[in-house]
Formats: structure tokens, C-alpha cells, sequence
């Protein structure tokens, strides 16, 4: 997690801080070619292009937001498909977040794959 994700976490106010905290983490440590930053409002993650953002806005879930999860194919069992190609990944607990880390892990590096092949 870089400083600036770090400093926007620590500052934060939200029901479910740790659980976004671990999920910035697992993408974070998914694959050392993503970089982090805050964009639109909340940590965002990308590597060749944007590829995810979390809305710290919508309080109930922490929500993931795959910018271009259409490129993927996959929803690895967990991403909720959208309009214009995005895609959905809600988090209501921490158990939510561990039983999804590792299909969070593969999307990631399913990502990274894809753009260091586009």
C-alpha cells in the first residue's frame, strides 16, 4: 500500500474501514506491477490503464469497481456485471473478503496479464 492510500485510509470514516483496508491490501500484494493511488474519491489501482477504484461513499459494502472487467471474461465468482463493461465486487464482512481474496488475486493478475498482452 503506497503512502497516499495509507494517509486517505487512515483519515477515513467508514463503517467497514478494516474490511477496505484488507481488500486494498490483497490488491495491493496481488501483483507487484499495480500501482495505487486516490482517484474519483477513493484508492484506485492500476497497470497499464485504469483497473479498479473503491467508492469510500456507499457505506453498507465496501465496493470495488473493475473499470474494464468485460476484458476479463471472467467474473471470478464474485464480480456483479454492469453497464459499459464494468463490474462489481460488494463486500458486506470481513468473512466476505477472505472467502473472495484469492478469485480477488486472480482477477488481479488476470488484469496484468491481459495488459501486458494487449
Amino acid at each position: 500500500m503506497n503512502d497516499k492510500i495509507q494517509t486517505f485510509l487512515n483519515m477515513l470514516d467508514h463503517p467497514l474501514k478494516q474490511e477496505m483496508i484488507e481488500v486494498v491490501n490483497i490488491i495491493s500484494n496481488a501483483n507487484s506491477k499495480i500501482e495505487g493511488d486516490i482517484k474519483w474519491g477513493g484508492p484506485s489501482f492500476s497497470f497499464k490503464g485504469d483497473m479498479a477504484t473503491i467508492n469510500p461513499k456507499i457505506k453498507n459494502y465496501v465496493i470495488v469497481i473493475f473499470h474494464k472487467a468485460s476484458l476479463l471474461n471472467n467474473d471470478f465468482g464474485f464480480l456483479e456485471e454492469q453497464t459499459k463493461g464494468k463490474a462489481y465486487a460488494k463486500f458486506y464482512t470481513m468473512e466476505d473478503v477472505r472467502k473472495h481474496a484469492d478469485n480477488l488475486k486472480k482477477a488481479v493478475n488476470a488484469w496484468v496479464t491481459l495488459m501486458e498482452n494487449f
